[in-house]
């Protein structure tokens, strides 16, 4: 069972990672870095 949970963290991982950094990206052109 461990395996299965660990495969579906990453999943939702790289989906949570594109929305950050969608989100970081205005904040960092607002920052001026």
């Amino acid at each position: 069972m461990g395996s299965v949970v660990k495969k579906r963290r990453k999943r939702m991982a790289k989906k949570k990672h594109r929305k950050l950094l969608k989100k970081t990206r205005v904040q960092r052109r607002r920052q001026g870095k």
